[in-house]
């Protein structure tokens, strides 16, 4: 297949379903069938695109035969490649889910090409070439994701939509300014010929760019809720249905701390000696404020929810520390997190479908009753925590090793006791939701209404989907280690990556 349609498929593929979709408005089968397609196709498109790029390192294409860097750059390497397999994945999963764990009348009226209107940002986001289309597809995202917040638009949706668009909207507001300070500066918004322009100790602008760079590090701070920009996250995560937040809070925040690793290993690399000291007190910070939240929540959706930010911490450790091994401990973790972190999402949905609840107080005896979700929530909560020899371990230990390599020693201390913490308030779940005896004065009422239990067991199946993937790069962790090391080195040495883009595209001199 021509490099130019595998890297086309992840935006067209999800695009076209959403049409179709639109197509059979209020016929809900038929759009679930739509979407299910869409779905395959882009789990599969996906993975066709992770191969090439693991071939040829890196592909890229010119929309409109216009040559780099005047026109718009589509490029694809193996840490975009494997985000977008990791959100495919995810994607296809939550799509199961919301056959059964979501009502009929958002289903009907709009959700299917929401979430695939959504799946197409992400893939600009992962496969753009400039800056300006950068901010675009950020923006096409964000509007799908503030639609799929209030869909349904019961009370506590609608104000935590308020909450996300306001922050939002201020957070692209100092994108754009930032975009144009880079324009104004370089003349260029080509990721790749900025990369080339940046690198050049005569340029007569190179002094301001750590001036621009601050723009990007609070815009995208705020998108991927780093300390102190959060606060909007666990206030919006928790409102939506799950079949809706668990797609956003397993990948939205990931694809921010994506664009993050990206622009400060390809441009925002002239003043690291301010940038990285920054990044790392800020990376320590997320850390503790968010498993400090996490900890003290007596909700399963709010506890995860906390537990994002904290997540997000270890993923901009490995920027702070800012070496191959620290890298790559990154991009291991962000896609362990994304799997992880919508399993346990579903699990969650899985409990309120049957107890119709997400309050740790009354809840209790799920062990008893659904065995098999109690390990499935076991598995992936161990996971999260970073116990070996599990997904989230290999992650850690990465991180730790860079850090130690490096000498970052308080840094590494707080990850190690913020694992700790992690995995006190996971035992908190197991405790209070599957293993305590469930208080009589509340088994009456949270048995009463009636539950579907063959609807519930459908309910199972993307929850063990997710699992064999987390199992698998947990046991057999080699194969996404390697990949994480070859995306790393390609965002350290970016020599093959400006020479794709602008070298074979008559690029200006």
């Amino acid at each position: 297949m021509p490099s130019d349609l595998l890297l086309l498929l992840p935006l067209l593929i999800p695009l076209y379903g959403a049409l179709l979709c639109l197509m059979f408005w209020q016929k809900e089968k038929w759009q679930a069938a739509m979407a299910g397609l869409a779905q395959v196709a882009w789990l599969a498109g996906s993975a066709f695109l992770l191969q090439r790029v693991w071939v040829q390192d890196v592909v890229s294409t010119q929309i409109g035969n216009w040559p780099a860097p005047y026109g718009i750059t589509l490029v694809a390497d193996v840490f975009s490649a494997l985000l977008l397999l990791a959100g495919a994945v995810i994607g296809l999963a939550v799509y199961l889910f919301s056959l059964q764990g979501l009502d009929v009348t958002r289903r009907r009226f709009g959700y299917y090409p929401l979430l695939l209107l959504l799946q197409m940002g992400v893939s600009g986001v992962c496969l753009t070439g400039d800056l300006f289309n950068l901010y675009v597809w950020f923006e096409v995202l964000l509007i799908c994701c503030f639609a799929l917040l209030s869909l349904g638009s019961t009370k506590g949706q609608l104000e935590g939509t308020l909450k996300y668009v306001t922050i939002n909207f201020l957070a692209s507001g100092l994108l754009l300014t930032g975009v144009g300070v880079v324009y104004s500066l370089f003349g260029s918004l080509n990721l790749a010929e900025l990369a080339v322009l940046v690198r050049q100790p005569t340029h007569p602008n190179l002094p301001l760019l750590s001036m621009a760079s601050i723009f990007f590090l609070v815009g995208f701070g705020v998108k991927s809720a780093i300390f102190p920009l959060f606060f909007w996250l666990p206030a919006s995560y928790h409102t939506p249905p799950i079949a809706i937040s668990a797609f956003i809070a397993g990948l939205i925040t990931k694809v921010g701390i994506y664009t993050f690793i990206r622009l400060f290993t390809l441009i925002f690399v002239s003043d690291l000696g301010f940038l990285l000291p920054l990044l790392a007190i800020l990376s320590g910070l997320t850390m503790l404020v968010g498993v400090i939240g996490a900890a003290a929540q007596t909700d399963f959706k709010k506890i995860l929810s906390f537990h994002i930010i904290s997540q997000i911490g270890y993923m901009l450790m490995g920027l702070a520390i800012y070496t191959p091994l620290a890298i790559a401990g990154s991009i291991f973790f962000i896609v362990h997190n994304i799997l992880v972190k919508t399993n346990l999402f579903l699990i969650s949905g899985v409990v309120a479908e049957r107890y119709r609840t997400f309050s740790l107080k009354k809840l209790g005896d799920v062990y008893l009753e659904q065995p098999i979700l109690a390990l499935l929530f076991l598995v992936s909560a161990l996971s999260l925590a970073g116990t070996p020899p599990l997904s989230g371990f290999w992650g850690k230990l990465m991180l730790a090793k860079a850090g130690l390599t490096a000498g970052n020693y308080i840094l590494v201390a707080t990850s190690l006791c913020v694992s700790l913490v992690t995995l006190f308030s996971m035992t908190k779940i197991w405790n209070e939701v599957f293993w305590k005896p469930k208080a009589q004065s509340l088994e009456k009422k949270l048995t009463r209404a009636p539950v579907n239990l063959f609807r519930l067991r459908q309910l199972y199946l993307p929850v063990i989907l997710l699992l064999v993937f987390i199992l698998f790069i947990g046991v057999c962790a080699r194969p996404l280690v390697q990949l994480s090391e070859r995306a790393a080195n390609g965002l350290l040495h970016i020599e093959n990556y400006t020479e794709t883009v602008l070298t074979n595209n008559n690029t200006r001199k």
